[in-house]
């Protein structure tokens, strides 16, 4: 068959969307006079905004008489669960690595999914023309890897593509005056090592979802490869239900993907990845076959939910000002709709207008929570927590593998920060002046640390996890913040003279002239108990001249407050109030004296 079907998989920020970039634009899938954005198959727009693959996309291109089905997935941990399905539409990957950083945690995990699938591997050793680049020492890292993993003689004889996806440039040698401005050679691989899909077009119709996809007009639809057999446009078929059930639907629209575009089209056969429309609650794992021909493939495993939050309508003063969705209603519908599409998330509905989103991460949870309030929700989320599980009449929480990269002059206090947090060193070694610690974490010891971390390093360190198993839940508490904060305690503008008079209290997150109402936080006090300010209180003006010039108050800049540092910040007694303009930190409870009764029954 001339169709083969390969994934991109790698660490975060190796170079795979580049990579794909350039595997589209060499294979002359672009007309000469098309203008092509880089990062083309980020399209969404926080991707495009933080350099990150959230989803997992297929594309297709043409070389010579070949069709090869390209999967860009995604390189975050959050989103690993999609790499493991993806496998199964597959029959090789091209493992991407960064020439200068080595193998990483993600790289492990990717690569231990493609093995575990006996998939053909291909590695592209990227970013070659960095001047730090050492690729003869990256190679011998993979080599070491793949054996770790446990890889076999096949897999272990693996062709290595030496790359710079960025200037568009490939070779077969590592020596840079090699590298050629073209593609070729990857292309000529993928034809050469990768095998062609093991199926048979005459057999009865075998398709499974791998992936969801959703839109307004044709409702849920199924991605993935067909298995056998061939599938038309407004054709009955059954499909076998993960509880051993089986429905027939007709098939009402068909899609195959085609350079960037996915185009409707009349028929399949086995081999190609398709998308497929007409079951309303297709789920990822069934499988869809002829009627009367039911023969279910083996069910796909979805990576189960490790942290949970809750998402409420919002309740502050402020409530209906920015945004255009504030209802139940409105937010509860919103949720299910994401439900749709991803496999990993969870929506239970809990008591008064409030429901628990469970999650596969912090990452997962927050762009969520980004996509919605850039839709015009408005809402106020809790602070994360982990899902913990019984196993064997034990209490058990999920547990992660930690890589960190620091100066030597940070190593201290990183690994006395990670102690306080629950965490056990694996492994120390040393490179020049850089050290990397690999720890065993449990994942809410995780919840927080990140501003620290990169305080500690001064921006210099590099944090890396996966998740790696659930364990007996840890002794210590960890995952709580160590400071207390600076709470308004009336309703008004921020002044600058209020200000100036709470900065040696601690850091303020305001700055003056900004809409605060009691219960509102609005900075870090700089001991361990909270604060009741007064942050609106405008200077006293008398009609008395004073011989005394007044100083103009020079403030410090507040600390600015990403959604994900808010969420890593808050206490288990702190809300986030997430709307379209504003993201503001608040306490549970706003009446001042109520809260203070509250603390003194504690």
């Amino acid at each position: 068959m001339n169709i083969r079907n390969v994934a991109i998989i790698a660490h975060v920020d190796h170079g795979k969307t580049t990579l794909v970039d350039q595997l589209l634009k060499n294979s002359g899938t672009f007309r000469e006079n098309e203008e092509v954005a880089s990062r083309v198959m980020d399209s969404n727009d926080i991707e495009r905004e933080r350099g990150i693959t959230i989803l997992a996309k297929p594309t297709s291109i043409k070389y010579k008489d070949y069709k090869i089905n390209i999967l860009d997935t995604p390189g975050h941990a959050d989103f690993g669960g999609e790499v493991e399905r993806i496998m199964n539409m597959v029959e090789g990957v091209i493992l991407v690595v960064d020439a200068y950083e080595g193998t990483m945690p993600q790289t492990r995990f990717v690569l231990k999914k493609a093995l575990e699938a006996q998939v053909k591997p291909i590695v592209v050793i990227n970013k070659i023309d960095k001047e730090t680049a050492r690729p003869k020492q990256v190679v011998d890292e993979v080599i070491d890897l793949f054996i770790e993993l446990g890889a076999d003689d096949e897999q272990l004889d693996f062709k290595v593509v030496y790359a710079s996806a960025l200037a568009g440039t490939s070779s077969l040698e590592s020596d840079l005056s090699t590298q050629q401005s073209s593609f070729e050679s990857l292309y000529q691989m993928i034809i050469d090592e990768i095998p062609a899909p093991a199926v048979d077009k005459d057999k009865p119709l075998q398709f499974q979802p791998a992936l969801l996809d959703y839109n307004d007009f044709v409702g849920r639809m199924g991605i993935g490869k067909i298995a056998n057999g061939t599938v038309k446009l407004n054709e009955m078929v059954s499909c076998t239900r993960l509880d051993g059930s089986v429905k027939q639907f007709r098939i009402q629209k068909l899609y195959g993907y085609f350079g960037l575009k996915k185009q409707e089209i009349e028929s399949a056969e086995a081999g190609d990845i398709i998308a497929l429309a007409g079951l309303p609650d297709i789920s990822v794992g069934e499988t869809v076959c002829n009627i009367g021909k039911e023969a279910p493939l083996p069910p796909l495993r979805v990576d189960e939910p490790t942290l949970q939050m809750t998402f409420a309508t919002n309740s502050s003063p402020f409530a209906g000002k920015e945004g255009d969705l504030v209802t139940a209603r409105k937010i509860e519908e919103r949720l299910f709709k994401e439900l749709q599409k991803d496999v990993s998330l969870r929506v239970e509905p809990s008591s008064n207008d409030s429901w628990t989103v469970s999650g596969r991460g912090e990452l997962h949870l927050s762009i969520l929570i980004e996509n919605m309030r850039r839709e015009g929700f408005e809402m106020q989320v809790s602070k994360p927590e982990v899902i913990v599980k019984i196993i064997d009449d034990v209490k058990c929480e999920p547990y992660e593998e930690l890589q960190i990269d620091v100066p030597e002059e940070n190593v201290g206090s990183v690994i006395e920060a990670l102690g306080l947090r629950g965490a056990s060193m694996d492994s120390m070694t040393s490179n020049g002046d850089q050290v990397r610690l690999i720890y065993t974490i449990p994942s809410r010891g995780l919840i927080g640390f990140m501003t620290n971390f990169m305080t500690m390093t001064k921006g210099y360190g590099i944090i890396n996890h996966t998740f790696k198993e659930y364990n007996p839940m840890h002794s210590l508490n960890v995952g709580e913040r160590k400071f207390g904060v600076l709470v308004s305690m009336e309703n008004g503008k921020t002044t600058a003279y209020a200000l100036g008079g709470l900065e040696d209290r601690g850091v303020m997150f305001v700055e003056p002239g900004v809409e605060v109402y009691e219960g509102m936080i609005v900075g870090e006090h700089n001991r361990e108990n909270d604060l009741a300010v007064n942050a609106v209180r405008g200077k006293q003006l008398t009609n008395t001249r004073t011989s005394s010039k007044d100083h103009t108050v020079v403030l410090k800049r507040p600390r600015s407050m990403t959604l994900e540092m808010c969420l890593d910040y808050i206490n288990n007694d702190e809300l986030v109030e997430v709307t379209p303009k504003s993201i503001r930190l608040r306490k549970k409870t706003l009446n001042t004296n109520e809260r203070k009764k509250s603390d003194s029954k504690k």
